[in-house]
């Protein structure tokens, strides 16, 4: 009896998750691996003694079926719910307005649950950092930071990581692909978590801002199934984040800090500070995925896809029918 294929997914957040548990129920074997303690990349959640802040993606929309129909799933799953907030736009010219009522989820209790749903089901090796990859005659080996290589061969190959980590795994092995990695521009996010004693009552939940450093800031202790302190996430915008990218905690909060504070937020008791290198994608692409199916590599992820949670997990996916469809 003939084995299945065997394919490695480098990368566990949504786009990765989304591929292997596609690829895996299509009857192909998945072995996927990330370099974080666990699963979620950017849907992260950072918690401490008694408080716990979702620092990276805020919320995610459900506009195409079959994801809505996912996100269905992680609802009765427990894994996701609808998020009402009091939502505010503070614009340059000084004004604010009520922001549309789109609907809106978040993972529950905290934003990595979907990715841990999603994780359960896979056989996930964290805290691999993979550093090179190798093309053989029977097919793809990999070699980890710290760890060496893994003694699998694998038939194809997933990278499911930002376009910058992509290219310098492909430049040697797959330069078609690599290409395509390194003429995207990714930019990065500079987050703010902030803890208070006591409810802040500032008139709104949430809200995009449009002026000074900051793009967004949220009550995540008003997300659903949230407990512990009051805690505020603050986002400074793509173009202050690049330019201030080597600025240290002190640096970011100096400026930070003083922007909430002209929509209300008073000075927290705690605050910690978080830099997302690869946060968004400066100018959006629409290929979906990547797929070449005479060396067996692919990409995915939400900068080939729109920069959303739901366009990560529709890349994914594409990819994963791609893969299944054999060599074309």
């Amino acid at each position: 009896m003939t084995s299945p294929p065997h394919i490695a997914v480098i990368g566990a957040g949504m786009a990765g998750l989304s591929c292997a548990t596609a690829l895996q129920q299509a009857g192909f074997r998945v072995s996927i691996f990330d370099k974080s303690r666990g699963p979620a990349g950017r849907m992260s959640t950072r918690r401490g003694d008694g408080w716990q802040c979702d620092h990276g993606a805020q919320y995610f929309t459900a506009r195409d079926t079959g994801f809505r129909a996912e996100v269905a799933r992680w609802e009765q799953a427990g894994a996701a719910a609808q998020w009402f907030p009091a939502l505010r736009r503070f614009d340059a010219d000084g004004s604010s307005a009520v922001a549309d009522p789109a609907e809106r989820f978040v993972g529950t209790p905290r934003m990595t649950a979907p990715a841990a749903l999603l994780a359960s089901t896979l056989a996930l090796r964290s805290g691999a950092a993979i550093s090179e990859l190798q093309r053989a005659s029977t097919g793809w080996r990999l070699h980890a930071q710290d760890i060496g290589a893994f003694g699998d061969v694998y038939d194809a190959v997933v990278l499911a990581v930002p376009a910058p980590q992509a290219g310098p795994l492909l430049r040697a092995v797959a330069p078609r692909q690599a290409a395509l990695a390194d003429e995207t521009s990714m930019q990065g996010c500079w987050a703010m978590m902030l803890q208070y004693a006591a409810p802040l009552a500032l008139g709104f939940e949430a809200a995009f801002v449009n002026r000074g450093p900051l793009r967004w800031v949220a009550r995540d202790s008003a997300k659903p199934g949230r407990d512990g302190t009051e805690s505020w996430l603050l986002h400074a915008s793509a173009a202050w984040s690049e330019a201030h990218m080597a600025l240290d905690a002190d640096g970011v909060a100096a400026q930070l800090l003083p922007a909430f504070a002209e929509l209300g937020g008073p000075a927290p008791q705690h605050w910690n500070v978080h830099r997302w290198r690869y946060a968004s994608t400066a100018t959006s692409r629409t290929e979906a995925c990547s797929w070449d199916a005479g060396l067996g590599v692919g990409m995915c992820g939400d900068w080939l896809n729109g920069g959303t949670v739901e366009a990560a997990w529709l890349s994914g996916r594409a990819l994963a029918q791609r893969i299944a469809q054999g060599p074309a």
